[in-house]
């Protein structure tokens, strides 16, 4: 049972819905990894799409889906693309896509999730919508399912950029919203909060039988916060030279992701 979106607030003076920042604009979706990963998971979402002529055949079956509904594709030029894209780094390709609306966390649901034995991730104001288009391509490569958001005004959420670094890596996680306190309260009884910081004793998250682990990390620049760690069950770091001071934060998750993930004889 997937978690409910979040109802959205009424204009005062016409009383219809309106839609949060994240869900008003299409976005621009490049490359092909992430094109296809569109179409073979939510195809209804793309309204356009544009890519070089020499990829046509990799692309056939999404030209097929468009012209079943009715919906324009068109081979353009690099340059042509470029402009559509808004950045020369489309990998030659660009689907034109309506947002995929944010899941409210429900806590029942979250409850729930911890059957599989499978972890989570909890983003607490990740600003960089590079960072966090890498941390789905990491979350899905190594099979996890769930991100939730904190729901704060420097968090980033899904976007042109984050869909480019991701790879289609955000077609294959499910992101859910919440203020974070009420995350941890959600999901504490069933899952090890463990929390990342330069403080933290260095990284081991061997799996446990009782529960299993919800990964916490922080804004780039100033991580989590005293009163957040304090609500974790452990806090850890990823142990280095000493050369420089830490990770980037998509780095450092991709290591953690692969520690929570390894098999015990790996």
């Amino acid at each position: 049972m997937p978690s409910p979106v979040r109802p959205h607030p009424r204009n005062k003076r016409t009383a219809q819905p309106v839609r949060p920042p994240h869900e008003r604009e299409l976005l621009r979706i490049c490359g092909v990894p992430a094109v296809r990963a569109l179409f073979e998971r939510d195809p209804g979402r793309v309204e356009r799409l544009f890519f070089e002529p020499a990829l046509r055949g990799e692309l056939d079956a999404c030209c097929q889906a468009l012209a079943g509904a009715h919906k324009p594709y068109r081979q353009l030029d690099r340059a042509e693309l470029a402009l559509i894209a808004g950045t020369v780094l489309h990998g030659g390709a660009v689907a034109i896509a309506r947002p995929r609306p944010l899941a409210d966390l429900d806590p029942k649901v979250a409850r729930a999730w911890a059957q599989d034995r499978k972890p989570i991730l909890i983003l607490d104001g990740i600003g960089n919508p590079h960072n966090l288009g890498a941390i789905a391509r990491s979350a899905a490569f190594f099979g996890l399912e769930r991100i939730v958001l904190a729901d704060r005004p420097d968090q980033a959420l899904p976007s042109d950029a984050a869909y480019r670094v991701a790879e289609g890596g955000l077609e294959h996680v499910a992101l859910y919203r919440a203020p974070l306190r009420a995350a941890l309260r959600a999901l504490r009884h069933v899952y090890r909060i463990v929390g990342t910081s330069l403080a933290g004793d260095s990284a081991g998250m061997e799996p446990t039988a009782d529960r299993p682990v919800a990964l916490m990390l922080g804004n780039e620049i100033t991580g989590l916060d005293a009163a957040t760690l304090a609500l974790c069950d452990e806090v850890v770091r990823i142990p280095g030279s000493g050369h420089v001071q830490s990770l980037n934060v998509a780095s450092a998750a991709a290591i953690l992701i692969y520690l929570l993930t390894r098999s015990p004889t790996g």
